[in-house]
């Protein structure tokens, strides 16, 4: 890429921190005019001093046509390429509020900038090769992270370890191009035992084809870490749906009662387990004669289930299994789930055996009483062991940031395999070429050395204006 065709001609300017009453806001400016601008609008409390680059100066923002002073201020200058947009950037640190951030705003765009679009800063840092699309995504996920482990990978993917693994997989499979390549010019000079297809086969598959899948199967702990990790409660009538959902935010959130039927719709609400997102969703109780109210809850409900990433089944043990209960297995019997006998302070009638022989489910079957905090810390254990941690820590040091990736990764894979299976056959070296080179196409793609206008748009977009 070449370095000084990424710079833009205009000159940026946006609020970059949100607006609203508070101690500090920024405005940032990025571009060649950006100290132009700075010298209209700033005045330092030391006259004549030349603005020196990454440095804090004292002063004030005046209006340069009615000389009235605005706000006291901190300005940084950066000049480029050391800057976060590899071009000039000027900061200006003001108090936060609508209206002083607006009419600082409004100044700087009179005074030889535009406003930003949204992403547009990122999208400078990336055109001018500062970073690369992958990275820049990793921007918004660090923005937008409600949890320590999203905002954990989102700083792995910010700090290039995923940008080294994809560039390390194209450099290898520029290696075997380039060997195969020498088999395809000067094969007649080469030993008679040589072949093409035993020195790429071996290589293919234990350096390329086996991490690319690998990485693939990474994409659900990938997106978990990103998006958490979306927990439903599901159960007959007064099972105690409502009350262990309490229990696990730690606040009354849904309405208890001794009577059956309380929760007519779904309640949705959240909370962290082991650094990880978890939405959790409390259903209607699902019963084969509901009344009409119930019946929406019901299928609202049944519409939930399908969001279930896992699903806890209650079961009050001190009652009979029903044909209600039947109707409850069908539904998540293909879903991974986890059968909860509540009530164990009352007499039991249902046990982890009789379930077991009655569904011949293999799911774990725990025993508790929701209003017990020690057995409830073990289900928030036994939860965050068997959904969160141990599936995190197995993939941590590969994880898929998003769908995006997943689908280039996708089309990578299956030019390789397409590429193993012309060597197995034998076939044409140079249709192994051709595929060889489409996977590196597609390898780049996900670090945006193979992106368009349109996708560009479609991921800037979704920035704040200001980043």
């Amino acid at each position: 890429m070449d370095f000084n065709l990424c710079f833009c001609n205009d000159t940026i300017s946006a609020i970059a921190t949100p607006i609203g009453e508070g101690g500090i806001g920024i405005i940032r400016i990025s571009g060649s005019n950006a100290s132009a601008v700075a010298n209209r609008l700033f005045r330092q409390r030391k006259p004549a001093r030349p603005l020196t680059s990454h440095q804090l100066h004292h002063g004030w923002i005046v209006d340069p046509d009615s000389q009235e002073i605005v706000d006291e201020v901190l300005l940084s200058y950066m000049a480029g390429p050391h800057t976060y947009t590899r071009e000039d950037v000027v900061e200006i640190n003001c108090h936060s509020g609508f209206m002083v951030l607006s009419q600082i705003l409004e100044l700087v765009l009179r005074n030889g900038a535009r406003l930003a679009e949204p992403g547009e800063f990122t999208r400078r840092a990336f055109l001018s090769g500062r970073i690369d699309l992958s990275q820049a995504e990793a921007v918004l996920d660090v923005i937008h992270s409600r949890s320590q482990q999203s905002l954990k990978l989102a700083g792995l993917q910010l700090r290039g370890d995923f940008r080294n693994r994809v560039l390390e997989w194209r450099e290898q499979l520029l290696r075997l191009q380039t060997v195969l390549e020498a088999f395809i010019d000067f094969g007649d000079d080469l030993d008679e035992d040589a072949s093409e297809s035993s020195f790429s086969l071996h290589l293919l598959e234990e350096e390329l084809i086996s991490p690319l899948q690998h990485m693939i199967d990474t994409y659900e702990s990938g997106r978990i870490l990103r998006e958490g990790f979306t927990l439903v409660l599901v159960g007959k009538p007064n099972v105690g749906k409502s009350s262990l959902l309490n229990v696990l935010l730690g606040k009354d959130r849904a309405i208890v009662t001794h009577l059956p039927g309380t929760t007519r719709d779904v309640i949705e609400d959240s909370f962290l387990l082991s650094g990880v997102l978890v939405k959790i969703l409390d259903t209607a109780g699902i019963r084969l004669e509901p009344d009409a109210i119930e019946s929406i809850g019901i299928e609202r409900t049944l519409a939930s289930i399908g969001e279930a990433d896992a699903v806890l089944w209650l079961i009050d043990q001190s009652r009979q299994l029903t044909d209600d209960d039947d109707k409850i297995f069908r539904t998540i019997s293909e879903l991974r789930h986890i059968i909860i006998l509540n009530k164990s302070d009352l007499s039991r009638v249902v046990s982890a055996d009789t379930v077991k022989r009655r569904y011949g489910s293999t799911s774990p079957v725990l025993n508790l009483s929701v209003f017990d905090p020690v057995q409830i810390d073990k289900l928030r254990e036994f939860l965050a062991d068997t959904f969160l941690r141990r599936p995190l820590e197995r993939n941590r040091s590969a994880l898929i940031p998003n769908l995006r990736h997943k689908v280039c990764f996708e089309e990578a894979l299956a030019s390789l395999q397409r590429a193993r299976e012309l060597l197995v056959e034998s076939s044409y070296s140079e249709l192994v070429s051709l595929e060889f080179h489409s996977a590196r196409r597609s390898l780049g793609s996900v670090l945006g050395l193979e992106a368009d206008e349109d996708l560009l748009d479609s991921i800037f977009s979704n920035f704040c204006i200001g980043k």
